[in-house]
């Protein structure tokens, strides 16, 4: 089989008619693809450059020790930052030659029963994100508003509730609604964030070199532990990895893509990794925003960097996790696009953000990380080993549109996988994601190979009905 993008993709009209699911499931054709390789770099930045991955820097600094030193937590980031993008690179490729989203592309390996367990576990942890995202950015919000009334309000749920609200009018835009925030927040916020560095540096550098730099640190568990918080981070994401490239104008090698990650990922993390680790050394609060409004004792300043907080926070929650479960709910419920979003806006109500991040420590935030990761490490292997080991890179993403065809019902194969493989992370759960990645691809590929080699899989199908 070619491997060009029309002999995978059929028409439209005919994939409407064999599934009935929401044009935005549909394969994106070149038309539809606007997103410039520049607006995909500030995309990645803009998500990046947030406080999330701050709080996950100021998560090494617990109770004013550091569980590993500045070199460490570097090490650390640009090991995983060189795997994220590899991962990323490799799981995009699919999407990026058919245009077909991340719900369909589980078919390939789940079938159309069995995708919806493993789609559930990318929907999930993307709703407690966005409403951890969004209680961040009321957080900001709830500064704004005291500068602004001189200390009248104080009330940080209230300003919470406000701001989903206002990302789910957003949101009811589709991808593409807020581009050039996306681009305009990457740039501010980062020259915002280079302004506190520099603040830090002058009125902090000796606490922080105490409690961060010339602390001892260690090379053991807590080093590979931090690799492993840092690939959570992104494992729901790259996992989705088609639901971004399939919007990326055609014609962009796999290497170039490779860099098209590589390069946001790493100033992003490298900026907001180094100041939440530096403002939870100086002032011993890990939520970013109550620290910005210590170190930096200006209101005008505090309001302009709480102002790009908040837009941060909505800039990340649109690109990373609003569309992957609306795509979900889209799916299991049929339902339009509009709806779907709004019903995802909603749920992000019940995550319970505060818990995940308190003043005295972040540690709830790593926690979610590593074991939600257990899961997706295993579901990103088993897609990679199907689609390049299993299938050669070729699949007729017709069949995958057809809920009576060869792809109906689910593959056992896959789902005893997926088992043993978030099984096997759990016991060690510090390493879950590369436990989960390497056992689940192992047992999916010895599983295929020998368990069910006589199944009609092995022909090009899954199971049927």
């Amino acid at each position: 089989m070619s491997t060009n993008l029309e002999s995978y993709v059929p028409q439209e009209t005919q994939i409407q008619h064999d599934t009935g699911v929401d044009e935005s499931l549909n394969p994106k054709t070149e038309e539809d693809r606007t997103v410039s390789p520049v607006d995909y770099i500030f995309m990645w930045v803009g998500d990046g450059v947030n406080l999330g991955n701050m709080t996950l820097g100021a998560s090494m600094i617990v109770a004013g020790i550091a569980t590993l030193n500045i070199f460490q937590t570097f090490a650390a980031a640009i090991m995983a930052i060189g795997i994220i993008s590899t991962v990323f690179a490799l799981n995009d490729r699919l999407g990026y030659r058919t245009g077909i989203p991340y719900v369909v592309q589980l078919r390939m390996s789940f079938g159309l029963k069995g995708s919806v367990i493993s789609s559930l576990m990318r929907g999930i942890p993307a709703i407690v994100w966005y409403g951890f995202q969004s209680w961040i950015g009321g957080t900001a919000l709830n500064e704004i508003a005291k500068i602004m009334t001189g200390g009248a309000f104080d009330n940080v749920v209230i300003c919470f509730v406000v701001l989903q609200f206002v990302q789910i009018g957003l949101s009811l835009y589709g991808f593409h609604a807020i581009k050039w925030v996306e681009t305009l927040a990457s740039i501010v916020i980062v020259l915002a964030l280079l302004y506190v560095f520099g603040v830090l540096l002058t009125n902090y550098s000796g606490v922080i070199a105490e409690k961060w730099v010339h602390a001892e640190g260690s090379w053991g568990l807590p080093f590979f532990a931090l690799i492993m918080m840092f690939m959570g981070n992104y494992a729901a994401i790259f996992l989705s990895a088609a639901d971004y490239s399939r919007e990326l104008k055609s014609g962009i090698s796999d290497k170039k893509r490779g860099f098209l990650y590589f390069l946001p990922i790493l100033i992003a993390y490298g900026l907001t990794l180094t100041i939440g680790g530096m403002l939870a050394s100086a002032t011993g609060i890990n939520n970013p925003v109550k620290a910005f409004a210590v170190v930096v004792d200006n209101s005008y300043i505090t309001l302009f960097v709480s102002a790009f907080i908040v837009l941060g926070a909505v800039a990340v929650n649109m690109v990373a996790n609003i569309i992957p479960p609306t795509y979900v709910i889209t799916l299991l419920t049929k339902m339009k696009y509009k709806p779907a979003v709004t019903i995802t806006g909603l749920l992000a109500f019940c995550s319970f953000p505060w818990v995940l991040v308190q003043d005295s420590s972040a540690k709830g935030l790593g926690i979610f990380i590593l074991i939600y990761s257990a899961f997706l490490g295993p579901i990103v292997s088993i897609l990679l080993v199907e689609y390049y080991i299993l299938r050669k890179q070729k699949v007729n993403v017709a069949d995958l549109y057809k809920e009576d065809g060869p792809f109906a019902g689910y593959n056992p194969a896959a789902v005893l996988a997926l088992i043993i493989g978030a099984g096997a992370a759990c016991l060690k759960v510090e390493l879950a994601w590369i436990i989960g990645v390497v056992v689940g691809g192992s047992a999916y590929l010895l599983l295929m190979k020998f368990a069910f080699k006589d199944s009609k899989f092995k022909r090009g199908t899954i199971f049927e009905k």
